[in-house]
């Protein structure tokens, strides 16, 4: 089953969608397999992160700026403005896709994992997620 999320425009940033996805595998039924969700974009990413503590998100959220910083002068792809093409830089160095095992009809998560949508774009906009559920 392959069911499409449709997620809101969000600030930049690290934005739990654990709920999202799990809503996707309970529709699925599927007791044993695997879940594997893919953001449809090229400036934002997924990444399965520490979900009790929001420190965590937002020493990763700085460390990636200091990495990847706006306003690098050998970057010649500025025609969407100066945070695109750190968005795209960003989302290469992170993940388009992951896959989640389930267990017992349930994604096999660890206590503090959660599955977060990084937003790389001051103005990323809406995104969709594909979301594919199989045993």
């Amino acid at each position: 089953m392959v069911k499409e999320v449709h997620l809101a425009a969000a600030a930049p940033g690290l934005h739990e969608i654990t709920r999202e996805i799990e809503e996707v595998v309970a529709g699925a039924g599927v007791a044993e397999g695997l879940c594997t969700v893919f953001v449809r974009h090229t400036s934002a990413s997924l990444t399965i992160q520490e979900n009790a503590d929001p420190s965590a998100r937002r020493d990763l959220e700085r460390w990636l700026e200091r990495l990847v910083p706006e306003g690098d002068p050998l970057y010649s792809h500025t025609t969407e403005g100066p945070d695109d093409m750190p968005a795209h830089i960003r989302s290469a160095l992170t993940a388009s896709s992951l896959s989640i095992p389930i267990i017992g009809g349930r994604l096999a998560l660890g206590t503090w994992q959660g599955i977060f949508l990084w937003e790389h774009r001051r103005r990323g906009g809406a995104r969709s997620l594909a979301v594919h559920v199989g045993s």
